[in-house]
């Protein structure tokens, strides 16, 4: 690695930070940064903090990589690259090594930072052809105070700028080169660069894994309106559906979304939706729909602070409840919430195979956070196992009277699709018999209404068998045990590192990943063997601890709840642990 030499000893982490306003190319800076981290070899956690706006406002790309992957965003940074004035004044103090930034428009006041922190000033006058290529200069700096192979960087500059003039895209990579090489003779006591494993690895965010997802489980018929932060799975959908026979729908509302996807469900295809909160409001009636028709269905739903228009760009767990709850009436219905990025994906694969198995909607429940943080993440199974169920098997001379609602043992019937021969049937909103006749108007039948509830709710006491099991992570014997679930998982894990090493505690987590139907036994089994429990969840009414004293009695009372939109701050959920084992 060019330049290294002189940056002395190697570090276990490496913790940029780039801000500025929207609108200048904060996003793409940071996505180059941290892919060519991942192709160097490190572990890599991004999350981008941003307004709802589409220019102006403060973002923040915050970013951390090192030999260990980090489990949340930091609290601090080594290197910042400020491309305003208002990042140098609101976030220069928390840079540990020192402030990059454009000397040629902008100022640093070295009395306002850190001890030993030092304002980084580049004259990228100099060092980039255009102005709109700072960004460029000062990542070719930050890779040298990283201990990146300047290589691997132009690799990816030249990626990100591939559908821009071949003048745009070497003027970038050598305004890169620019800033690398005046790191290098001015920079070098800054530097804290650290060394990979040699491995590449991709990069992804949640939303990106549950969209390969759904493409890898056999997603056929994908329709949605955009609502943030559900909107990212469109966008990694909409190009490349074709490539996978996959028919795809932007839809006028959500209304339409979910009723466009019943019936592609309905004629016999995987289909799903996505969306957040609002969106999911409009979206109750038709999943109740999917269960009285029984049409498998998968809804992601990927929560922001609410209520109504909320905080459209911040994060919160406050719709768990809504999603128990959504619709009118008893069915049957499954609500999984992925516990980070990895598992998004394999929850999608579930999912679908849930659906389709059980014939009823499965809601996958994240969260901001979850869905458009990046972090690294080794080889995925894309060979993901598909299960579609039962269908009603064609005998070639044909079925009058076709059972599509048979009472069964535990509640699944043949499934047939629209066309197939001899199994003609009415799917209706509407109660009804065995062949789907409706019996809600002129033969009310109350027998028949109790038959189809009971083989309808019989599904839910299978499908608890079919989940996969709650698993307890780190020592069997704790003095602590942390309950959480959706992103709140890196908070716990990151508690349950800080903790664990180099001190005199032990504390293992439980994530929460099957909400409903909820493994009361499993979990109650978990939680009466610890000697003490915290939740940490992000809402105001603490959902999750409701709802496992709904199902199990168990009462948390040491919580650590957020609720302002930002993210955990670890070294504060790190001290709140501290309490709970000596309170």
């Amino acid at each position: 690695m060019s330049g290294i030499a002189e940056a002395g000893t190697k570090a276990a982490s490496f913790r940029l930070w780039i801000g500025g306003a929207a609108g200048d190319g904060i996003a793409a800076a940071g996505q180059s940064y941290i892919k060519a981290c991942a192709r160097s070899g490190l572990q890599v956690y991004a999350y981008n903090s941003y307004e709802s706006v589409i220019r102006g406002g403060h973002v923040l790309f915050m970013a951390e990589a090192g030999t260990q992957k980090p489990c949340l965003q930091s609290s601090s940074c080594d290197i910042l690259i400020a491309l305003n004035q208002e990042t140098i004044d609101r976030e220069g103090p928390r840079a540990g090594k020192g402030v990059l930034f454009n000397s040629d428009r902008l100022r640093v006041d070295s009395s306002r930072l850190q001890s030993g922190a030092r304002a980084l000033g580049l004259p990228c006058g100099q060092l980039a052809q255009n102005p709109l290529m700072q960004n460029s200069a000062a990542l070719g700096a930050a890779a040298f105070l990283a201990g990146l192979d300047m290589d691997v960087l132009a690799e990816l500059l030249r990626e990100t700028f591939k559908k821009k003039t071949t003048a745009v895209i070497e003027g970038n990579i050598l305004a890169a080169r620019a800033g690398h090489g005046y790191a290098v003779a001015h920079f070098g006591d800054s530097a804290v660069p650290v060394s990979g494993d040699g491995k590449r690895r991709m990069v992804l965010s949640g939303n990106e894994a549950m969209a390969f997802g759904a493409v890898a489980a056999g997603c056929k018929f994908f329709s949605a309106y955009p609502m943030t932060p559900a909107s990212s799975i469109m966008h990694w959908l909409a190009p490349r559906a074709a490539a996978y026979s996959m028919v795809f729908k932007q839809t006028e509302d959500e209304i339409a979304a979910i009723n466009m996807a019943i019936g592609a469900s309905v004629a016999g295809v995987r289909a799903m939706t996505a969306t957040s909160g609002g969106g999911f409001a409009l979206m109750t009636e038709g999943l109740g729909l999917s269960g009285m028709i029984e049409a498998p269905l998968v809804v992601v739903e990927v929560q922001r602070g609410g209520p109504s228009t909320g905080l459209p760009t911040r994060s919160e767990q406050g719709d768990l409840f809504q999603i128990l709850g959504a619709s009118q009436g008893d069915y049957p219905k499954i609500i999984l919430a992925p516990t980070g990025v990895e598992d998004a994906f394999y929850t999608m694969g579930e999912a679908f195979n849930l659906a389709e198995r059980f014939q009823l909607p499965v809601v996958v429940l994240s969260d901001l956070i979850l869905a458009e943080h990046r972090e690294t993440v080794d080889d995925l199974n894309a060979a993901l196992p598909i299960d579609r169920g039962v269908w009603a098997q064609n005998s070639g001379s044909g079925q009058d009277g076709f059972k599509r609602y048979a009472v069964t043992s535990n509640g699944v019937s043949p499934r047939a699709a629209p066309g197939q021969a001899g199994f003609i049937h009415v799917a209706a909103s509407d109660e009804h018999d065995e062949e789907g006749r409706l019996i809600s108007d002129v033969h009310p039948d109350p027998a028949m209404r109790k038959a189809m509830m009971d083989k309808r709710m019989r599904k839910l006491d299978s499908a608890a068998e079919a989940l996969r099991p709650e698993v307890l992570e780190g020592p069997a014997d704790a003095d602590l045990t942390l309950v959480s679930w959706g992103s709140s998982c890196g908070a716990a894990r990151h508690v349950m590192r800080c903790l664990n090493e180099g001190r005199k505690t032990r504390v293992n987590f439980l994530p929460i990943r099957n909400l409903h139907p909820f493994r009361s036994e499993e979990v109650l089994a978990i939680l009466k063997r610890a000697k003490r429990v915290m939740a940490i969840e992000e809402n105001y009414t603490a959902q999750l601890c409701r709802l496992i004293r709904m199902e199990t009695g168990f009462d948390i009372v040491r919580r650590w709840l957020k609720y302002d939109g930002d993210p955990f701050d670890p070294e504060a959920s790190v001290r709140r642990a501290e309490e709970a084992l000596h309170d």
